[in-house]
């Protein structure tokens, strides 16, 4: 269980309250709160020199002194530039060790989220157009795209039909439960959701699998969530001493 972030002022109230005033007071504390989380955390020399290689190449900074100046312009110290340099290793560290363990059962929660799909859609406002498109793909008479390209009235019209890959959980509900139990490449019947008619094939299912990919992106996610309630926590109790100082 980790322990909560408990951040001492680095400014005086008066400070955190100009910071309120411009907008820049979350943002502020999510960064107290991120170094707080991981500026101890201790990196193997060659970790440290591939994290400059890497800052240095992605700004196109050929040499120590063009990293200088760079980091002159933006008024970064060397503390500063150490900090900003090591802290994308420093959290990847961090969040493997704290939450590494916990990323499978996370991607079990989430795993209908995860799955990606991409189907054919011919959406209408006109239930016997629709029902006489459907008709028309069933029997090969006409092609999906084409009718699509022609007679679509969403901005599935511009892809020729063609939806995904995406999220199948971004879908309408009603359309989700018809394209999980859908057999690739037979056109279902056109069915109502709200005002529109829908024609509907689908095309490929993927169910997201716990690679390693995966595995990081959900440790991303819980390292997120839990920096999130630091912040707000941070952030409640910076309320609570700007409201009551006079």
């Amino acid at each position: 269980m980790l322990s909560p972030v408990v951040g001492s002022q680095h400014l005086p109230l008066q400070g955190y309250q100009q910071l309120a005033n411009l907008g820049l007071l979350a943002d502020f504390i999510r960064a107290e709160c991120l170094q707080l989380a991981i500026g101890a955390e201790q990196l193997t020399q060659q970790e440290a020199e591939a994290a400059f290689q890497l800052y240095a190449r992605q700004r196109q900074l050929g040499d120590q002194a063009a990293l200088e100046r760079y980091a002159r312009a933006r008024v970064l110290g060397p503390q500063a530039l150490e900090a900003e340099v090591l802290g994308p290793v420093r959290q990847q560290k961090f969040s493997q060790r704290e939450f590494g363990a916990k990323a499978e059962a996370r991607f079990l929660e989430r795993k209908t989220q995860l799955d990606r799909v991409v189907y054919s859609l011919l959406r209408l406002r006109d239930p016997g157009l629709a029902r006489e498109l459907y008709l028309r793909i069933d029997s090969g008479e006409a092609n999906f795209a084409d009718l699509a390209a022609q007679y679509a009235e969403g901005p599935e019209q511009a892809t020729r039909g063609i939806v995904g890959p995406a999220p199948l959980t971004q879908a309408h509900p009603l359309l989700v439960d018809r394209l999980r139990t859908a057999t690739p490449g037979v056109v279902l019947e056109p069915f109502e959701i709200e005002e529109w008619s829908l024609v509907v094939r689908l095309e490929s299912l993927v169910p997201a699998s716990f690679d390693e990919a995966t595995a990081a992106r959900m440790v991303q996610e819980l390292f997120e969530q839990w920096l999130g309630l630091q912040v707000e926590q941070r952030l409640e109790l910076l309320r609570n001493q700007l409201l009551e100082s006079p």
